[in-house]
């Protein structure tokens, strides 16, 4: 599942690294706040508190062996662009770093930190276009360019396969994954209703309705696809 380091215990840095570790990953929690390190404890591989502007201190955690470092120090931005130098210098090339604004995210780019994320930004995205669409229900901008939105499949493409409503041919939109219920009865005659992720779906798949669609493109292609799909349009 991956090796992967959080620094910053916020809401953003303890919610990523616990997630992560509920996902099977190894995690390390650093911070330098003591008590939330204590907080932390038994919900992540290891927590550890440590200046994250000291070299010697990051090298001896182990920094440079991970498969990922999540910067998640998002308000203190002298600590952060220290701490993301230090990253570099000690060998860390996969740095998701959190920032709280423009130009936090400017001077991290400029030191070669490619992937930034803005929390309140990227939720104030998602609220937006899950207000202009009913079908949108997680919106993700991507450092590239490109957006992964998760869509509730609109009703014209129930009962068509993938072949049949050609996303990739025609809109340069590909279908990443679908999930959907399996529902199987108990001996009891109950319902029992599993939730599944098909992720390797092929043209001859068919759509139900229910089915979530995982759709990777360019944000004007999915905003576009979007747009045509909402309750309001929703064509083809």
């Amino acid at each position: 599942m991956g090796k992967f380091a959080v620094i910053g215990l916020g809401k953003f840095g303890t919610t990523i690294a616990t997630t992560l570790f509920e996902s099977g990953a190894e995690v390390i929690a650093i911070d330098n706040d003591e008590q939330l390190i204590e907080d932390i404890k038994g919900q992540v591989t290891a927590a550890v508190a440590l200046d994250s502007t000291n070299e010697r201190a990051l090298k001896q955690a182990g920094i440079a062996e991970m498969d990922a470092v999540i910067l998640a120090i998002g308000n203190n931005i002298e600590v952060s662009i220290l701490t993301s130098v230090l990253l570099k210098k000690i060998g860390v090339t996969n740095i998701h770093a959190k920032v709280d604004s423009k130009l936090h995210a400017r001077i991290l780019e400029m030191l070669g930190i490619k992937n930034v994320v803005f929390p309140e930004e990227q939720i104030g995205t998602q609220l937006a276009h899950s207000l202009l669409s009913s079908n949108v229900l997680n919106y993700y901008s991507l450092a590239t360019g490109h957006t992964i939105v998760e869509m509730l499949v609109p009703q014209n493409y129930v009962g068509k396969t993938l072949q049949e409503i050609a996303l990739p041919a025609e809109k340069n939109i590909h279908v990443v994954a679908i999930k959907y219920n399996l529902i199987t009865v108990t001996e009891d005659g109950e319902n029992l209703v599993e939730k599944k992720i098909n992720d390797m779906p092929g043209a001859n798949d068919i759509i139900n309705e229910g089915d979530v669609l995982i759709l990777l493109g360019s944000e004007s292609n999915i905003n576009s696809l979007i747009e045509q799909t909402s309750s309001k349009g929703n064509r083809i």
